[in-house]
């Protein structure tokens, strides 16, 4: 069947091939054809090599996003993945739901002898978060939130290190001793995205309410915000934010991003795939960047540890940014797809996972001990961190349907832009923002 697309680039898949279709993780759109655009690279390497050894009789066929294809090609031609690789936090609702390509495969999952029991718990618990009572995926991987750190930075001024289990009081310390100006240098000492900071807050706390249904009527939708739990994560960030001339712009800043001169931050919470690509490794940098990449690199030499923990003693990071597998319902290969999927989450697999600079939903000796090792960029730098700590757990989601609401304006708009305290920040949020977004995405016909 052909998939005419904008591109006008010939795309068919073949009855017998099992159409493998990967979104929302960029190292996938990496490495392609002349034009730098139709991506097969990193799929093979980690991925695709290893199932065609696994299953000679599997024809695979894959596609990224978005060259030649996307979501609404693969739909008005009628030729549904087999097989998806997706975001479940953000792109179940978003996408999948919509396009009728869900369906609850706990039977399925069961039957084919895959134990959830033994995977991620917050991993297993966000998928289900977002499965309206079923489970809609399975998770593969976690590009983990660490916090990264600039050694030139802290040499420069004497100051020791952050270490895994470092908690925000001891990093909120260390980022106003490296904020500070030399001359026409300026360092700001810590960045964390205040959006991903609450939507994966590390008391797994869920902003809506449970009410009487898995898929209540839009104006039916309620939020929470303005418990004392949430108040409690909100201020904890606010004070970084309030630290005079530590401006937040974005977590990139830790390489380059939109600070006038590289290297001049001393410490980001940061995506595990950003580390391999500062690390300059090919698998996680287009190669039109390699040199501005190695340029930027000079004045940065990587540290990396786990995420601040909210108090002494604890293990809990961030709920974890998740890659999960799905068969859609509309699927010719099923069997085929839950067999690719055991595959994908066997030792086996997941040790080759890990060892391409991914943290591994199966957490073994032999899945620890792999990281990175197929990343030679990464050996200079101590990765120990990538599996410290247990991610949190979302709780409380039951009866609730998820929908994608303005949780940037807490503090985008009414903390940095508003001047507002914390406090009104979330009341205006709850009470004004999200309803007045789910009201304004109805009137567009949208159901997420």
């Amino acid at each position: 069947m052909d998939i005419p697309n904008k591109y006008n680039v010939p795309f068919s898949v073949a009855d017998d091939e099992l159409f493998v279709f990967a979104a929302n993780f960029k190292p996938f759109e990496l490495g392609g054809n002349d034009d730098g655009r139709e991506a097969h690279r990193y799929f093979d390497a980690v991925f695709g090599d290893a199932i065609r050894a696994k299953f000679p009789n599997i024809k695979l066929k894959y596609a990224t996003w978005d060259y030649p294809i996307r979501y609404e090609d693969i739909a008005k031609a009628g030729r549904v993945p087999d097989l998806i690789l997706e975001d479940p936090r953000l792109r179940i609702d978003r996408d999948l739901e919509p396009l009728g390509w869900t369906q609850d495969i706990t039977s399925l999952v069961q039957g084919a002898g895959i134990d959830l029991t033994t995977l991620n718990v917050g991993s297993v618990e966000q998928v289900k978060s977002r499965s309206d009572g079923g489970l809609y995926g399975v998770p593969l991987w976690i590009d983990e939130s660490l916090l990264f750190y600039n050694k030139l930075v802290f040499d420069k001024f004497g100051v020791r290190y952050p270490t895994a289990g470092s908690t925000y009081d001891d990093v909120y310390k260390l980022a106003q001793k490296l904020t500070r100006q030399v001359g026409i240098d300026h360092y700001k000492g810590y960045m964390q995205h205040p959006d991903n900071y609450l939507a994966m807050n590390q008391l797994g706390l869920y902003p809506f309410v449970p009410g009487s249904s898995e898929q209540p009527a839009p104006e039916d939708v309620q939020v929470n915000l303005t418990t004392s739990e949430w108040k409690s994560i909100a201020n904890n960030l606010y004070r970084f934010l309030m630290i005079p001339r530590n401006n937040f712009t974005t977590v990139d800043d830790f390489f380059k991003g939109d600070m006038s001169f590289p290297g001049h931050l001393a410490m980001a919470v940061n995506n595990l795939s950003k580390l391999n690509a500062y690390a300059l490794s090919s698998y996680y940098v287009e190669e039109d960047d390699a040199e501005q990449f190695a340029e930027w690199a000079k004045s940065v030499k990587i540290g990396v540890t786990s995420m601040p923990v909210l108090s002494r003693g604890s293990k809990t990071i961030y709920q974890p940014d998740t890659r999960a597998a799905f068969v859609p319902p509309q699927s010719q290969h099923k069997d085929q797809a839950l067999d690719v999927i055991k595959y994908l989450v066997s030792e086996e697999m997941q040790t080759r996972i890990s060892s391409y600079g991914m943290k591994a939903v199966l957490k073994t000796d032999a899945v620890v001990n792999a990281f990175g090792t197929a990343i030679p960029e990464l050996a200079a730098i101590d990765t120990s961190a990538v599996y410290w700590g247990e991610n949190a757990v979302i709780k409380n989601y039951q009866n609730t349907e998820y929908w994608d609401i303005p949780l940037y304006k807490v503090f985008r708009q009414h903390v940095l832009k508003d001047g507002m305290d914390v406090d009104s920040s979330l009341l205006v949020t709850e009470t004004q923002d999200i309803p007045d977004y789910i009201k304004a995405q109805v009137a567009r016909g949208l159901t997420w």
